[in-house]
C-alpha cells in the first residue's frame, strides 16, 4: 500500500558502500521523468554523480562525513526560465522540483533504496564546479544508496492539527 511506503522513507544519513545497480536507477529516473509539474514544463534537469571523484567534488558544496558515504548523489536542478510563472508572478520551478524530487525518494524506498533531501549546500560552487548552465539553479541534492543506519521514529504533526474543514 501507498502509505507503506511513504511510511518507509526516511532521510537516510548512513550509506552502504555498495553500488546502485543501473537497472533500479533506470526505474527511479522513470518515476522521476513521469512527475507532473505546472502547465508540464518538467522544468528540470538531474545529474547522477556516481565517480568518485565528483561525489568528492560535491563534497565541497556540502562538508558532512555521512553525505560523503553515499554512493550515488543526484543534483536535482531547475531550469529558471523553463518554469511556468503564475499571471501573479509565483514561480512555479521550485514547486516542480520538488514534486519530481519526492517521486525520486519514493520510487528508490520502493526499490529497497534510501535518500536524504539535502538542501543546505552551497549552490553556488555546485553550479561553478559541475558547470551547470546560467538559467540552471541546483535545487537540492539527493544521497542515495544502500541504508546502513536505521530509521528513526518520526515525529509528525497530528493530524486535526493540519486538515481543517
Amino acid at each position: 500500500m501507498f502509505l507503506d511506503l511513504v511510511s518507509r522513507r526516511y532521510s537516510c544519513r548512513s550509506y552502504q558502500s555498495a553500488e546502485v545497480p543501473q537497472d533500479k536507477l533506470d526505474y527511479i529516473m522513470e518515476c522521476v521523468r513521469l512527475a507532473p509539474s505546472a502547465v508540464n514544463r518538467q522544468p528540470w534537469r538531474f545529474r547522477i554523480v556516481s565517480s568518485e571523484a565528483d561525489r568528492a567534488k560535491l563534497c565541497q558544496c556540502y562538508n558532512r562525513e555521512w553525505f560523503a558515504t553515499a554512493p550515488v548523489v543526484i543534483i536535482a536542478s531547475a531550469m529558471r526560465d523553463e518554469a511556468w510563472v503564475r499571471a501573479d508572478g509565483k514561480y512555479h520551478g521550485d514547486i516542480d522540483i520538488a514534486i519530481a524530487v519526492e517521486h525520486l525518494c519514493l520510487a528508490a524506498t520502493e526499490q529497497g533504496l534510501a535518500t536524504c533531501w539535502v538542501c543546505n549546500f552551497d549552490a553556488d560552487r555546485c553550479k561553478n564546479l559541475f558547470a551547470l548552465g546560467n538559467n540552471e539553479e541546483a535545487v537540492v541534492l539527493i544521497p542515495l544508496g544502500y541504508a546502513a543506519d536505521q530509521p528513526k521514529e518520526k515525529s509528525r504533526k497530528p493530524k486535526e492539527e493540519i486538515v481543517l474543514s
